[in-house]
């Protein structure tokens, strides 16, 4: 990547709401971000203009983090900031009643038994600003929830996680479910995880596996081409 456009952005001295929301993201201050956001809008800022500055910030770091240039706690932190200001613009973005075209639609969560959520937040985020539509149904995910979501949103991937070893497992449960039900062939499951490598996710019948952030993005891309 280009390190000056990063760079850019973390040295910006401009004081309009937009690159200050920018530098929020870069610099990973919530308060910022919220701050710029609400001036953003109260200046008549598109909030779709406002996602579109921000999905860029969020794929700088990315490729940032992939070229060794930042590094994880710059990612969760990034995430961290960007998941806080979202929720704001979607509201805005509902109030204006347009459809945003997407790349895919993706049920994201942590499966039975298990809490972990910076891993799963960090994708995403990641994978919310390479535009794909993500409905995170969130951690202890038993699998009727994953099945119902699936149904519910018309989904186009499933991503699941497991950090532990013991929780694993509930990814092979979830798609023997999916394949009971005669909805496996309808949608393309990548798995994730401390828990997890290339072999389990192959063994338990997944669509593919990443061990980082950036490249479960990839993976995605890769996925609903197919």
């Amino acid at each position: 990547m280009d390190i000056s456009n990063f760079e850019k952005i973390v040295n910006v001295i401009k004081k309009d709401p937009l690159s200050q929301l920018k530098k929020s993201i870069a610099t990973y201050n919530k308060g910022l971000a919220i701050e710029s956001f609400k001036r953003s809008i109260e200046e008549k800022i598109s909030p779709l203009t406002i996602l579109e500055n921000l999905t860029e910030v969020m794929k700088l770091i990315g490729e940032a983090y992939e070229d060794e240039y930042l590094f994880l706690p710059d990612l969760i932190g990034a995430s961290d900031t960007m998941s806080a200001v979202m929720p704001l613009i979607d509201s805005e973005i509902l109030k204006l009643g347009v459809e945003i075209k997407t790349k895919g639609i993706i049920i994201l969560g942590t499966v039975l038994g298990d809490i972990h959520t910076i891993g799963k937040q960090m994708v995403g985020t990641l994978l919310a600003a390479d535009g794909f539509t993500v409905y995170d149904i969130g951690v202890n995910v038993p699998a009727d929830k994953f099945i119902d979501a699936i149904k519910t949103y018309k989904a186009d991937i499933l991503a699941m996680s497991a950090l532990l070893t013991t929780t694993a497992y509930e990814q092979k449960k979830v798609i023997r479910i999916l394949e009971e039900e005669n909805l496996r062939k309808h949608i393309k499951i990548m798995v994730g995880g401390g828990a997890v490598n290339e072999e389990f996710a192959c063994n338990i019948g997944a669509d593919g596996y990443d061990p980082t952030a950036p490249g479960a993005v990839k993976l995605a891309r890769k996925l609903v081409e197919k």
